[in-house]
C-alpha cells in the first residue's frame, strides 16, 4: 500500500567550534526522487540546544506533509520525542523538578517540533557515528541501490550502528 504523502529520510548533525555553533540537515526522500540540503551557522548557539534546532529547521522547510525517519545520534532530541513531547503538552511545556514546576528546557523549539509533527508523522532511528566516518551523507548524493536505510557508510563499507529505532505518535493517532 503507497501512502499518499513522500517519505523522507532527515540526517542531521551540530557541531560547535569555538562560540559558533554549526548544523547541516539532509532531507532525502526514500526513492531518490528529491533532496534538500541545508547549513548554517548560529552564534552562541551549542549543544542540545543545537541539536534540537537543526531537527526543527529540517521539519519546517517540508512544504507538505510527510513521512520521515530522522537519523540522528542525539539522545536529548530521541527522549525527548519519545517520553517528553505528550507530558510537557499537557503540563503547558513545565515538568516537576525537586517539587517545584520549572519550564522545560528549550521549550520554544520543542514546542515548534511539536507544530511540526501536527503535519509530520516522523519515526526515529539513533545512529552512532564512529568517528572519523562521522559524516553524514554529501549533497543529495547515494550509493547506487541504496534505499537509504542504512545511513552514512564508512569508507571500509560497513553502514554505521543502528542503536534504537522509534516512532512519535501522539495521543488518538492510529
Amino acid at each position: 500500500m503507497n501512502s499518499p504523502h513522500p517519505h523522507y529520510l532527515l540526517y542531521s548533525k551540530a557541531s560547535t567550534s569555538d562560540k559558533t555553533g554549526h548544523w547541516r540537515f539532509v532531507l532525502r526522500e526514500v526513492d531518490g526522487a528529491d533532496c534538500f540540503e541545508a547549513a548554517d551557522n548560529e552564534p552562541e548557539v551549542r549543544g542540545e540546544r543545537l541539536e534540537l534546532l537543526t531537527v526543527v529547521r529540517a521539519l519546517e522547510s517540508l512544504d507538505q506533509p510527510s513521512r520521515v525517519t530522522l537519523v540522528c545520534s542525539s539522545d536529548y532530541v530521541r527522549r525527548g520525542l519519545r517520553n517528553g513531547l505528550p507530558e510537557w503538552r499537557t503540563s503547558g511545556w513545565r515538568w516537576e523538578c525537586f517539587g517545584r514546576l520549572v519550564p522545560v528546557k528549550d521549550h520554544d523549539l520543542w514546542q515548534r517540533v511539536d507544530r511540526a509533527l501536527r503535519f509530520h508523522r516522523v519515526q526515529w532511528k539513533t545512529r552512532r557515528f564512529d568517528l572519523p566516518h562521522a559524516s553524514i551523507p554529501g549533497p543529495c548524493v547515494a550509493a547506487a541501490g541504496d534505499d537509504g536505510a542504512r545511513g552514512p557508510t564508512n569508507k571500509g563499507g560497513g553502514s554505521a550502528n543502528v542503536c534504537r529505532t522509534g516512532e512519535y505518535r501522539p495521543s488518538g493517532r492510529g
